[in-house]
């Protein structure tokens, strides 16, 4: 394959709800749709998922965009490109940036399903047409209203919940929820929100028991999770600090976890998503998909990965209308009973709906990587 050009398309969707963690309230997704395009007139789709703000991790939407155009997308003009994992080693020059690379390969896996008429699923090794999947709630106003929530989601089918807590907002949610719903599958995410101080308050977390602590300590500590979790019964799960398979071969050496949620897009793409399932999988480490609060295109690209067997544990996954009203793709990405089915079609399986693009498109910009 040879990439001819690649699009961007520079979008803002409307959150449903303001989705609030420790790190701050989001109201809108802002993103970028990557379109490559063969130099046959085959198109493969990505999203750029890094957000507007540096808090989850160093990059931004800004600056990943200037990444991407400036030093990525230059690697592959006029190359041709014969399997998606040659992208990781031609990006390898370039420190960083995982999430502005995740967004081409991604669009390049996509592109490579249609060409070679296979589904995503099978390319990345997926076996399963039906998947759980689990639902986050940020952190409520006070209980009363997160019960709501909670109750809302259980009665749709989600068969896990995960909740947002901080200092503050914490215990007696947690406690709430699990004396309405003794048997609900229940998993609490800090985003780094708590220090060494607080581990007499997650030390009583231990008696709800939830399913796993995700994040409690800071967003590049191997160290601290290592001695927390010599300290707690309940599984603690690293997200942010997982950026490679090297740091999750860390987290196993120093026993800092019991849990990985992957992002394929924190970690560089697919590929090095694949690698790090496999190294899970060989050390009995939990590991399942999380989110970004992606926008259809990397719903998609998520179903496909957590079609693997080694997913084994609901990820955040969750329908369309839990964040947006209109998506960009045609599919509305709603399940049954707690299950989402994973697209069959070429690629990631779905078709994009340029009419909702337009309506929430603030620019776009066409880069040529043709030699011609």
């Amino acid at each position: 394959m040879k990439l001819s050009q690649v699009n961007l398309y520079q979008l803002a969707m409307p959150l449903v709800t303001p989705f609030v963690t420790s790190y701050g309230v989001m109201k809108e997704k802002p993103f970028y749709l990557v379109e490559v395009v063969e130099e046959n007139g085959q198109k493969g789709y990505g999203e750029l998922e890094a957000f507007a703000v540096p808090d989850y991790t160093e990059e931004t939407s800004e600056t990943a965009y200037l990444i991407l155009k400036h030093h990525l997308l230059p690697l592959l003009k006029g190359e041709d490109i014969q399997h998606p994992r040659e992208i990781k080693e031609r990006f390898s020059s370039i420190r960083g940036n995982e999430m502005a690379k995740a967004a081409v390969e991604s669009a390049v896996w996509d592109l490579y399903g249609k060409c070679k008429h296979r589904s995503l699923a099978s390319l990345l090794g997926g076996s399963r047409q039906i998947i759980d999947v689990g639902v986050s709630i940020g952190i409520q106003e006070n209980t009363d209203t997160l019960l709501e929530l909670v109750s809302k989601y259980v009665d749709a089918g989600y068969t896990r919940v995960k909740l947002k807590i901080k200092p503050g907002f914490d215990k007696e949610p947690i406690q709430a929820i699990r004396e309405k719903y003794p048997t609900l599958v229940l998993m609490a995410d800090a985003n780094s929100a708590y220090t060494r101080s607080d581990i007499k308050l997650i030390k009583e977390l231990d008696h709800y028991q939830l399913a796993m602590i995700e994040q409690p300590f800071g967003v590049r500590d191997f160290l601290d999770h290592a001695w927390l979790q010599k300290q707690v019964q309940t599984r603690i799960c690293l997200d942010e600090n997982i950026r490679s398979l090297s740091d999750v071969q860390l987290a196993v050496a120093l026993g800092s976890c019991k849990a990985v949620n992957l992002k394929f897009s924190r970690v560089g793409g697919l590929t090095e998503a694949l690698e790090i399932i496999s190294y899970c999988d060989q050390e009995d480490l939990l590991v399942w998909c999380g989110g970004m609060l992606e926008a259809g295109v990397g719903r998609a690209h998520n179903l496909a990965l957590a079609s693997r067997s080694e997913f084994r544990f609901p990820g955040d996954i969750s329908q369309t209308s839990r964040y947006f009203e209109s998506d960009i793709v045609t599919s509305d990405f709603s399940f049954k009973e707690g299950k989402m089915s994973v697209p069959n079609g070429f690629g990631i399986g779905v078709a994009i709906d340029f009419k909702q693009v337009d309506k929430f498109l603030i620019q776009k910009e066409t880069l040529l990587l043709s030699n011609k």
